[in-house]
């Protein structure tokens, strides 16, 4: 069910699979990150967080600023620190942005999975 439908972003819950999966178009720039944390604590709130897992899919991700790359740790790190049983990244189909969320990942104790495509999901 998609909760969430909007240009920079989508939010859905998929309750048969269990999952959350949150699509970022482009990336989100800084006078949207209030909206989208609103949207996504609305999102995730419908939902027990135990019981499914939380999917970033970065597929359509664009490379970021490097101001913004910076901080890409953190932000999975948020992720991971809203208690779903489960976090997967979606890496981006961009080479460059791909790199920037491998980079970010060498640089955090990451215990979730990453993937290249939304269809290796259930393969884990």
């Amino acid at each position: 069910m998609l909760v969430v439908d909007v240009p920079k972003y989508k939010m859905a819950i998929y309750e048969a699979k269990k999952e959350v999966h949150v699509q970022v178009i482009g990336f989100i720039k800084a006078e949207l990150v209030e909206v989208f944390l609103k949207d996504l604590q609305e999102t995730i709130a419908k939902i027990p967080k135990n019981t499914y897992t939380f999917v970033t899919d970065g597929t359509h991700q664009s490379p970021l600023p490097s101001k913004v790359s910076a901080e890409l740790g953190d932000t999975i790190m948020f992720y991971v620190s809203l208690g779903f049983k489960h976090v997967v990244i979606v890496n981006p189909k961009s080479i460059i942005a791909k790199v920037q969320v491998r980079n970010a990942l060498e640089t955090i104790d990451f215990p979730g999975t990453v993937v290249d495509h939304v269809s290796e999901i259930n393969l884990r």
